[in-house]
């Protein structure tokens, strides 16, 4: 099986399925062609119409399995129309989760306050690759992130990867029961 991702248009394959997925009342959030075991997968990532600009939560954001079913029934066919992917592949659509996904300065000023990990291109002076921490306000193509007593300052351009890290409360203590 092959891993590197075949040739087509990007912006072809935008173009067929922002439409679609705007008549549904949603927004786009990612796209993305990979291979797996069954062979391509494309997943389109949605939320809920105006999360971004709300800067809404995940929670608040996430669609429902009703809605996702109902943009893949319409998209389907007009991927088979449109044509814009060179062979066979699997459609899904979903949410981008809990942990999802922060691709540019935008997605990075609706989750201020919330824990992320970066992967950088160019590592910190002391080495390290993955930061994990709290983001900060950022500035003019900054991103801050405070990650216990630090404070790292990264361009947008030397983040090579970035999603939202989701942690479980503290765990109840003995004897107590929760109903």
């Amino acid at each position: 099986m092959q891993n590197t991702t075949p040739s087509y248009d990007p912006a072809r394959l935008k173009a067929v399925i922002l439409p679609i997925v705007s008549a549904h009342g949603a927004e786009l959030v990612d796209i993305e062609l990979k291979t797996e075991r069954e062979g391509w997968v494309l997943r389109v990532f949605v939320e809920k119409e105006g999360s971004a600009e709300k800067r809404a939560t995940t929670r608040d954001a996430a669609v429902n399995l009703e809605l996702c079913a109902l943009i893949a029934r319409d998209l389907s066919p007009a991927l088979d129309v449109a044509d814009p992917i060179p062979h066979r592949y699997h459609l899904e659509v979903s949410s981008p989760g809990i942990e999802r996904p922060l691709r540019d300065a935008r997605d990075f000023a609706r989750f201020v306050g919330e824990k992320a990990r970066l992967k950088l291109k160019t590592a910190t002076p002391d080495g390290q690759k993955v930061i994990t921490g709290i983001l900060g306000e950022p500035k003019e193509g900054v991103v801050t992130v405070l990650d216990g007593p630090h404070t790292h300052e990264f361009s947008l351009e030397n983040i090579a990867a970035a999603r939202l890290v989701f942690e479980f409360g503290p765990a109840p203590k003995p004897g107590k029961h929760h109903r």
